[in-house]
C-alpha cells in the first residue's frame, strides 16, 4: 500500500486565510481578552500561527481529545486525554479545531465547557466538512469548506505522519 499526497490548499493560500481569521477575532474580541484552547496534537500548527495574529490578549490552554486513532475515520468514541491547566469560569473562550467533520467531538466538548460557566465560547477550525455532520455544531470562524477527503498537512496527521506539511494535501492509499 503506498501512500500518495495531491496539494488541496497551497501553503499561501492557507497563512492568508489564518491571518484573515484572525482579522475578524480581533474585531470580535475587542476589549476582551481571550482563552484560547487547542486541541492538540492537530491543532497545535493552527493555533500557534492564528495566536501570532490576534492582537487582544491572549491565554492558551490545550486539551487532547481523540476520537480517530490510526484510522482515516472517526472511531465515534471520544475521550478525553488531556483537561484544562486553567479554569474558564467567566472567560470568553475560543476552541480552535484543524477540522471538523462528523462534529461529534466538537459539540462533545462544546457542551462539556458550556458547563464550566465561560462568558463566552465559540468554534474556530481550519477546515470544515459540512456534508459529513452527523451532529449539529456551530462553528464561528472556519477557514477552508471542503469536500469529504481525508486530507493531511498543517497539524493533521495519518497515522503521525504528514503534519509537517506547510499545506493542505489529500491523501490516497494506492495498491502498488
Amino acid at each position: 500500500m503506498r501512500e500518495v499526497t495531491q496539494v488541496l490548499i497551497e501553503e499561501e493560500k492557507v497563512a492568508a486565510r489564518i491571518r484573515e481569521m484572525a482579522e475578524q477575532i480581533n474585531r470580535d474580541y475587542e476589549g476582551k481578552k481571550l482563552h484560547l484552547i487547542c486541541i492538540l496534537s492537530g491543532s497545535v500548527f493552527f493555533a500557534c500561527e492564528l495566536a501570532k495574529y490576534i492582537k487582544v490578549p491572549v491565554k492558551l490552554d490545550f486539551m487532547r481529545v481523540s476520537s480517530y486513532g490510526n484510522s482515516m475515520s472517526s472511531s465515534g468514541s471520544i475521550s478525553i486525554d488531556q483537561d484544562l491547566q486553567f479554569g474558564i469560569d467567566g472567560k470568553h473562550v475560543l476552541i480552535v479545531e484543524d477540522i471538523v467533520d462528523s462534529g461529534r467531538t466538537l459539540a462533545f466538548l462544546a457542551n462539556m465547557l458550556s458547563k464550566r460557566e465561560p462568558a463566552s465560547l465559540r468554534i474556530c477550525t481550519l477546515l470544515d466538512k459540512p456534508s459529513c455532520r452527523v451532529t449539529e455544531v456551530d462553528v464561528d470562524y472556519v477557514g477552508f469548506e471542503i469536500e469529504d477527503l481525508f486530507v493531511v498537512g498543517y497539524g493533521l496527521d495519518y497515522a503521525q505522519k504528514y503534519r509537517n506539511l506547510p499545506y493542505i494535501a489529500q491523501l490516497e492509499l494506492k495498491e502498488d
